[in-house]
């Protein structure tokens, strides 16, 4: 008999959440920054990098972060089959855990080292490699790291309970990683402008990698989760799992989502310092608004989830987000001061993103446990690749969609009619696919699989 996780096992857990997202924040909100830069980070030193021009509408950049992120989705179901099967004294996921944490951090610095002189093409076949390394080291960590969700929240309970807490390390690490250019601020002087933001990433990853290891030597896989390997391969498996309708009814929804949302993180940075014309350094403050005042609602959502269920919840959240990215994109076009509208789009985001930063992991853990009493297989691995597999071909989209949509009117000059039109448009198409999303996610039944998993545990 398996031993149910406490507060403090799951707390443990979290730890990793935290740092796995300190160093997807970093790529997430500074790569694209960072190798395509505004005429405003130009004026302060950055250079760039890779070479000019596009390929059938195509930047270098997004090629690259949509290829890598194709890469990641592919690798996904593959590293899940390996840990679904794995035998080892370790269990299923920690072994995978302990041995992709530190290759994970060191990739993620070397991303942004550029060995190349600025516009040579030889930093675009470096980013590139460094860019499949980092999301199949992010595979090889994230991957087993999600399986372990519901077999340490193995009660409806418990289940919810760690994914706030996942949610709430989350928003830390993705509000430290936010922090990039204020701590390179520090720096800037001595190193430069790309040398102030490498150093700040090396330090920001070795205490990711800290954090990521906690649960990795801290959290015995054995006393809580079922070890057992599945006799399934990865492709076969991977079928099994996109075979059940309820969760491809989610996946569906899940990826209108995250292109909406990948959109509107890419293009955070750009709609503080072009269209609110503030300087980079406000994003952390900002962020750290939504992460406060979403942390808030973190209790109501618990506990309002358990009462009414989590489809009524996940759907307003989606509306909900809807509304937030279109106020994002009146950016600078009402007469709000730009801080005061940054801090108003801060706030109205916080609601979807402490619903949705709960409840979706909670789904999945609902999905794959009906799945598990139904058909005896133990693929709750699978189930979280599928859903990362699928989420993340969305994002890839969502690059190339961002790189492309981002270079309407870059040419003008900045105070001209038209100026940063591109990124204005980035958040209105964000808005149609997360209202989209949540039209589909209204279709998922979500009594039909929590009554599902009642039945069958009074049977057993």
């Amino acid at each position: 008999m398996k031993k149910t996780a406490t507060t403090k096992i799951l707390w443990i857990f979290a730890i990793g959440q935290l740092g796995w997202s300190i160093l997807s924040g970093i790529i997430s909100n500074w790569m694209v920054f960072f190798y395509q830069p505004s005429q405003e980070e130009l004026a302060k030193g950055q250079l760039e990098f890779l070479p000019k021009g596009t390929i059938l509408g195509l930047t270098a950049i997004g090629l690259i972060t949509a290829f890598g992120r194709i890469f990641d989705a592919v690798t996904d179901p593959l590293i899940a089959g390996k840990s679904d099967s794995l035998r080892h004294k370790l269990g299923r996921r920690i072994p995978f855990m302990r041995y992709a944490a530190i290759p994970f951090g060191i990739v993620t610095v070397l991303i942004f080292c550029s060995p190349f002189q600025a516009g040579s093409k030889g930093n675009i076949a470096s980013l590139f490699l460094c860019a499949v390394l980092f999301y199949f080291c992010m595979t090889c960590y994230c991957t087993p790291y999600n399986a372990l969700i519901p077999e340490l929240g193995s009660t409806q309970e418990t289940r919810i309970n760690l994914s706030t807490y996942i949610s709430v390390t989350y928003f830390f690490g993705t509000a430290v990683a936010y922090l990039v250019p204020n701590i390179a601020g520090i720096f800037a002087s001595s190193m430069g402008y790309a040398g102030s933001y490498r150093v700040t990433i090396a330090i920001l990853a070795a205490v990711a990698v800290v954090c990521m290891l906690v649960p990795a030597f801290l959290i015995d896989e054995n006393t809580y989760a079922d070890t057992t390997p599945s006799q399934s391969t990865a492709f076969k498996s991977l079928l099994s799992t996109f075979r059940n309708k309820d969760f491809r009814l989610f996946v569906c929804s899940d990826i209108l989502y995250w292109i909406g949302l990948t959109l509107f993180q890419t293009g955070l940075s750009y709609y503080i310092t072009v269209l609110l014309a503030m300087d980079s350094t406000k994003t952390f403050p900002l962020f750290a608004v939504m992460t406060a005042a979403s942390l808030c609602f973190y209790p109501v959502v618990n506990i309002v989830s358990k009462k009414i269920g989590k489809k009524k919840l996940i759907a307003f959240a989606f509306i909900f987000f809807s509304f937030t990215f279109l106020f994002t994109a009146s950016a600078g076009k009402i007469a709000i001061p730009p801080m005061m509208h940054g801090i108003l789009i801060a706030l109205l985001a916080a609601v979807p993103m402490a619903i949705l930063g709960i409840l979706p992991q909670a789904v999945v853990a609902d999905i794959s446990e009906a799945d598990k009493l139904e058909t005896g297989e133990s693929r709750q691995g699978m189930f979280y690749a599928a859903r990362t597999f699928a989420f993340k071909m969305g994002q890839s989209a969502s690059m190339l969609l961002f790189t492309s949509i981002s270079l309407i009117n870059s040419d003008i000059p900045k105070g001209q009619s038209g100026y940063g039109f591109g990124y204005r448009l980035t958040a209105i198409v964000a808005a149609a696919l997360c209202l989209l999303g949540g039209i589909v996610f209204l279709k998922y039944n979500e009594n039909k699989i929590l009554s599902r998993i009642n039945a069958k545990k009074e049977e057993t």
